[in-house]
């Protein structure tokens, strides 16, 4: 069995005249996101991966995250391949996860996020909101070989 949990960055500021890539968080950004993991230890499996893009405010929720979830952030794995949008390659990187790690955590961006979301897990999401939180249950031995799969949790800033 494979768990994956996928987060989308929290709130990311537009005021400076900045890179896409270079958007920090905002301070709702920052308290949505302590908030969500501050709620995630009994939904985490003990054992598990942590990716992220490196863009800025994927970078400052996962270290957020890692944080209160006390995951040393020196083990957080940026990966420059996932600052992306496009779900179909979403699935690609997450389906190169090794096989002998059974649990992975993936901070990244949306339309992605949503649309992996949508059509792997079985609960249908209009939009995962910044700082949402999807676990999905995948009854295989393989990442490769990811499908059909069980959505297990959902947490949104909105319903804490």
């Amino acid at each position: 069995m494979k768990q994956l949990m996928l987060v989308r960055h929290a709130k990311s500021s537009w005021d400076a005249p900045l890179r896409d890539f270079d958007r920090p968080l905002t301070s709702k950004g920052i308290h949505d996101a302590h908030m969500v993991s501050s709620d995630l230890s009994k939904h985490i499996p003990k054992m598990y991966l942590l990716w992220s893009s490196p863009a800025k405010r994927a970078t400052e929720t996962a270290v957020i995250f890692a944080q209160n979830l006390s995951y040393p952030i020196e083990n957080i794995d940026f990966k420059e391949e996932l600052y992306t949008f496009d779900g179909k390659r979403l699935e690609e990187i997450i389906k190169s996860c090794p096989d002998d790690y059974d649990n992975l955590i993936v901070f990244g961006h949306n339309e992605a996020i949503t649309n992996f979301v949508n059509k792997f897990g079985n609960i249908f999401v209009d939009n995962v909101p910044t700082s949402g939180f999807v676990k999905i249950t995948f009854e295989t031995n393989s990442w490769k070989n990811l499908s059909n799969g069980k959505t297990t949790k959902v947490i949104f800033p909105k319903e804490i």
